[in-house]
């Protein structure tokens, strides 16, 4: 492992390591008006929600590594203290790149990156009509982290009104992550479209406690071909399958062909079965594979 000292690096390697390995990251596009009415719309990948009672949402438009500069987002939200934070998706994500050009104080990014401004409800500031959620927010307060270069400003945002398309939601009306289309900032000029393979389901931990992984079995936390993934798995299970339950497991189809081919190499039997658990556990089938795997066990004695 390479050991980093902040203290005794330059601030744009630093800053690149951190966006680089804190990744992906959510982007809040927010768009702003100064005290005469100018309108500002800028991304930032410093972003995401911290309560829901109240409603807050941070961001941190950070002061410029390469001249210690502030962003004219930061003295908007400073001014007026409102925001509204326009969630980006795949459809618009040439727009909002354009959209972080650093372009003068009163140049309209609206205009710039052909984005569609729609007036909010309750804060002067328009909303971006092509996003797919966007959240007017009233700015409780801005904590400064430092006065150089690369420096942090927490924007404490209170949402106030939440508007969604509803053109992103199931029949149950919450968000269909697939519809929604969501992109992420990683480091240097990558980004993460949240969608397809990207996209999986995890379980959460039982309500009664997983059994844990320190309860599996020493020859199934030694597999050479389990990952620790597939233990946690095995440990987010309430009760280990009795050897009654093993026994009777043998009259699986596909277990009993495995035990017809290869019971008579009972090495290669065990191989087989720790590949069939493995395959059980990438189907979500974790009783099943516990079985299996403890089938292992049940043979051997």
């Amino acid at each position: 492992m390479k050991t980093i000292n902040p203290k005794e690096t330059k601030t744009a390697e630093v800053h690149a390591l951190l966006l680089g390995a804190i990744a992906p990251r959510p982007i809040a596009f927010a768009s702003t008006v100064d005290e005469e009415g100018n309108v500002n719309l800028s991304p930032f990948s410093f972003f995401n929600v911290f309560s829901a009672i109240p409603p807050i949402v941070v961001f941190s438009p950070a002061r410029r590594v390469r001249d210690n500069t502030g962003k004219h987002t930061l003295e908007n939200v400073e001014t007026t203290r409102e925001v509204v934070i326009n969630i980006c998706n795949y459809d618009i994500i040439e727009q909002m790149s354009l959209a972080s050009t650093e372009y003068d104080k009163g140049v309209n990014e609206f205009i710039k990156s052909g984005l569609t401004p729609e007036p909010s409800v309750l804060v002067k500031a328009p909303r971006v009509k092509e996003a797919p959620v966007a959240m007017e927010c009233r700015v409780n307060e801005v904590i400064s982290l430092g006065p150089e270069g690369g420096a942090g400003n927490l924007v404490i945002c209170e949402v106030l009104l939440i508007h969604v398309n509803e053109n992103i939601l199931n029949e149950e009306g919450k968000i269909d992550p697939y519809k929604l289309d969501a992109v992420a900032r990683m480091g240097g000029d990558y980004y993460l479209r949240a969608n397809g393979d990207c996209i999986f389901e995890l379980p959460k931990p039982v309500r009664n406690k997983g059994v844990g992984v320190d309860q599996v079995p020493e020859y199934i936390r030694h597999s050479s071909i389990l990952t620790g993934n597939h233990l946690a798995r095995l440990g987010n299970t309430e009760v280990i399958p009795t050897t009654e339950e093993v026994e009777s497991f043998k009259s699986d189809p596909l277990v009993s062909y495995t035990l017809s081919k290869y019971g008579r190499d009972k090495g290669q039997l065990y191989i087989e079965l720790e590949k069939l658990g493995k395959k059980l556990l990438d189907d979500h089938q974790v009783i099943e594979a516990w079985k299996v795997l403890l089938m292992v066990e049940l043979l051997n004695g």
